[in-house]
């Protein structure tokens, strides 16, 4: 096994087929699909004897069924990352990850696992790190200097994810695997590897990136390793916890329970302005015209149309909603730089030293090249602010207790109320301070745009949970 294979045309595309509607991160099952084509993009370098030969596979995903209702059938395609362990015996220890077996005609009869589940397939990659030479092979490993990494250090998976793989080198790296990918700098890797460089106190500190030729003269990334924050706590549990602990004790106020929340909420606001800041500082900025408020309320408007033909109680709300766009469309402009993208509770970290921002990859359902525009801050502060809404009515959905008792029904959801608003307030103060009126006016919209979107999922996913956003919109305006 000396060679990389040069082409995959020896490959079986219907056990790529079949392993990827077996994943948790691709994001076609439940579509009618086919594998229309697999590359080898090349081999992970860090090989030593005994170790697996690592290549890594795209694999180009052509759909029949469209999302969205845009496009013909098969013009919809993704390309997966799927890079194998090949190992010339059966491993027992990987049966889990086991892909096929097959004769490759380079290196003869090989049995295929997914790399990311194998130990020794995972060395290879930090061996990889280690001695990173920029721009050489197919496959490059690049690394931001300062932080010497334990090559020593044996990995493990994270499970759960949904749309990439991660896994920890012991305790001092994390690395994650891109599973759908995209021609184009990863806006993940580029925001981290800015705010690393500035020495940013809310970020995991970046040390190192893999990325390959898209085939076009573009840069395609393929994975990130980072500072690996072991002790961290999910702001999302964190909120949830803090929730719990006071309708445990419905009758006290949040400031009496032993779990408020504020005083974090305020540290994030400050922690979410912080980086909101260095970004501005770092990529171009932009004043927009009048002619971008009017589209901005023209687009809102438009996803208020098409929510309303999947959730019709929103009929009771388009009145206000669509004064409140209109609103937007009256401002003078709209000040943008590149932001988040898709910022929640979930995309926080408390650690022992404050609060983390993760994943600058922007939301999954827009185009690499829509994701890395310049937008307002608001819609940042807008989704953290829906986040603190769905955190104690989602506790309240998912408890028991109250039946027969509407005392302590009415009691609990009194308190999940002032939690939210209390969590509002303070990160909306340390955030920002006194809003202007088009500021208030633009993050009113930014958050009922948001509640709208909830709707439609909540419709579709979890019906039950439709009343959240729709209580949320009934108070906007109101």
């Amino acid at each position: 096994m000396s060679a990389t294979p040069a082409t995959a045309d020896h490959l079986d595309r219907e056990v790529f087929a079949d392993y990827l509607t077996r994943t948790r991160w691709f994001s076609g099952k439940g579509r009618t699909f086919e594998v229309s084509g697999i590359r080898v993009l090349g081999e992970v370098p860090g090989r030593v004897e005994g170790s697996p030969r690592v290549l890594i596979h795209l694999v180009e995903v052509t759909y029949a069924d469209p999302a969205g209702g845009t496009g013909g059938p098969g013009t919809e395609r993704e390309l997966y990352q799927v890079p194998l362990a090949f190992y010339e015996h059966p491993q027992g220890r990987l049966d889990h990850a086991f892909i096929g077996w097959w004769e490759d005609p380079t290196l003869g009869w090989v049995h295929a696992y997914d790399a990311v589940h194998d130990r020794d397939a995972m060395a290879c990659w930090l061996r990889s790190f280690e001695g990173a030479s920029e721009g050489e092979g197919p496959i490059s490993f690049h690394r931001v200097p300062g932080h010497r990494l334990d090559t020593g250090a044996h990995s493990s998976l994270f499970s759960g994810e949904q749309s990439n793989s991660s896994v920890a080198f012991g305790e001092d790296a994390l690395m994650k695997v891109f599973r759908k990918v995209t021609p184009g700098v990863n806006p993940d890797i580029e925001i981290h590897k800015l705010l690393t460089e500035q020495g940013s106190d809310h970020v995991a500190a970046l040390y190192g990136w893999v990325e390959s030729g898209s085939g076009d003269g573009q840069v395609m990334h393929l994975a990130m390793l980072q500072q690996f924050l072991r002790t961290a706590t999910d702001g999302w549990d964190m909120a949830l916890a803090s929730v719990r602990s006071l309708l445990g004790t419905p009758e006290l106020h949040a400031t009496e329970s032993g779990g408020d929340f504020a005083p974090e909420a305020t540290r994030l606001g400050e922690a979410v302005a912080d980086v909101h800041r260095q970004l501005a500082a770092s990529f171009p900025t932009e004043t927009r015209g009048p002619e971008a408020a009017v589209a901005l309320a023209a687009a809102m408007n438009e996803r208020l149309d098409r929510a309303l033909d999947v959730v019709p109680d929103l009929a009771a709300h388009a009145g206000r909603l669509r004064g409140l766009f209109a609103r937007v469309a009256g401002l003078g402009g709209l000040e943008v730089q590149r932001i988040h993208g898709d910022l929640h509770l979930g995309q926080t970290l408390r650690t022992a030293k404050g609060w983390k921002i993760v994943d600058f990859e922007g939301e999954p359902a827009k185009a690499l090249a829509e994701r890395t525009l310049p937008d307002s801050p608001w819609r940042d502060v807008a989704g953290m602010l829906r986040s603190f809404d769905y955190a104690p009515r989602s506790v309240e959905h998912s408890q028991p207790g109250g039946e027969g008792d509407a005392e302590l029904t009415d009691l609990r959801r009194l308190r999940a109320g002032e939690w939210a608003h209390r969590n509002r307030n303070h990160f909306l103060v340390a955030y920002g301070g006194d809003l202007t009126v088009e500021q208030r006016v633009l993050l009113d919209a930014y958050v009922a745009d948001k509640a709208v979107y909830e709707t439609v999922y909540e419709a579709r996913n979890r019906p039950g949970w439709l009343s959240i956003p729709l209580e949320a919109l009934a108070q906007i305006g109101a």
